[in-house]
């Protein structure tokens, strides 16, 4: 598949967020969607307990493994577990801002060696025939974002990278937390536009405060493609639009409730192994916003979900408080 289209849409890696289970539901709603696990450190890979951190079901397909880290050789070696594991893509975090991040000199801090970033790029090349991506800021504190994105750029360029996700603000290292970096920043879009004006043939998305689907036809009519982060996970019925609008083929299901249904299998199976029904059920509660009912089946699921030996039929209940509202509403 053309890279050009494997990025027309994705979901964006969020920590503590974009877990297997939470993959798996937004694959429910979009079945042309890339999708990303959370940042894994290369440490985690190499010496973790990769089936927990690195599981995944084949049904998620494309999905693509975020790695953390800024040594060329531990990524090379990273790379290659998470291959052989069976992902799609191998994408280099340049954009986490975390404390934790900073302190293992990668994620944004790496903004500030573009050369360093480059090899990292190589050597994961050289060990993998899969794509390599890399997903930066347009530049952090007091950099210049027209000069500190053109050389990023140049540097993963030359490295061979296979696509660039940009996320259309300055991470400030000093004085904001990861939380106000997602949203005191001054977006800038057309800096990358112009980034992607400069360097036609290297496909480009764009990430941040991206929030519904004209802007998507926004973005990709200048650009290769669209991530997007919370919009996706906080209102997740917004994924039912990817693949008509972005791919003009239907969705995979018509709304929320359907999505329930198909989540059934998935769910009893995981139950039948231990997991928790909050531990996926927690990555649905945004389902149905606006409707009657909403309120009730968030409720429902946030109090008997947690609950020891919790099963299917908590979720089916929740689902319950809103169709009945809305059938209440209907008939008046």
């Amino acid at each position: 598949m053309k890279q050009y289209q494997v990025h027309r849409f994705s979901v964006a890696p969020m920590m503590d967020w974009t877990d297997r289970h939470c993959r798996f539901f937004h694959r429910i709603l979009s079945k042309r969607a890339l999708l990303y696990t959370e940042m894994v450190t290369t440490g985690a890979v190499v010496h973790g307990d990769r089936q927990r951190l690195l599981g995944f079901s084949g049904e998620e397909h494309p999905v693509a493994v975020q790695l953390g880290g800024s040594n060329p050789k531990d990524l090379a070696l990273a790379a290659g577990i998470c291959a052989d594991l069976g992902y799609d893509e191998i994408n280099l975090n340049v954009g986490c801002p975390s404390d934790r991040v900073q302190e293992g000199r990668f994620g944004a801090c790496l903004m500030a060696e573009p050369e360093l970033v480059g090899e990292c790029v190589a050597a994961m090349k050289a060990a993998v025939s899969l794509p390599v991506t890399v997903k930066c800021r347009i530049g952090i504190d007091e950099q210049d974002p027209e000069a500190a994105l053109d050389r990023i750029t140049a540097a993963v360029r030359a490295a061979g990278v296979d696509a660039l996700i940009v996320h259309a603000r300055k991470a400030w290292l000093k004085g904001l937390s990861p939380k106000e970096n997602r949203d005191v920043p001054p977006l800038d879009y057309g800096r990358v536009y112009r980034l992607k004006q400069a360097n036609p043939d290297l496909p480009i998305a764009i990430n941040g405060g991206i929030k519904d689907v004209d802007a998507w036809r926004e973005h990709c009519a200048h650009l290769d493609g669209v991530m997007i982060g919370r919009e996706a996970y906080q209102s997740p019925e917004i994924l039912l639009a990817v693949d008509p609008v972005l791919f003009d083929e239907p969705a995979p299901v018509a709304d929320g409730f359907e999505a329930i249904e198909a989540m059934a299998p998935y769910i009893e199976a995981r139950l039948a192994e231990g997991v928790r029904l909050s531990s996926i059920t927690r990555h649905m509660i945004g389902l149905f916003p606006g409707r009657p009912g909403a309120r009730l089946y968030r409720r429902h699921l946030a109090t008997e979900a947690v609950k020891p030996g919790a099963g299917l039929e908590v979720l089916f209940d929740a689902a319950g408080h809103v169709r009945r509202a809305m059938e209440t509403k209907a008939a008046a």
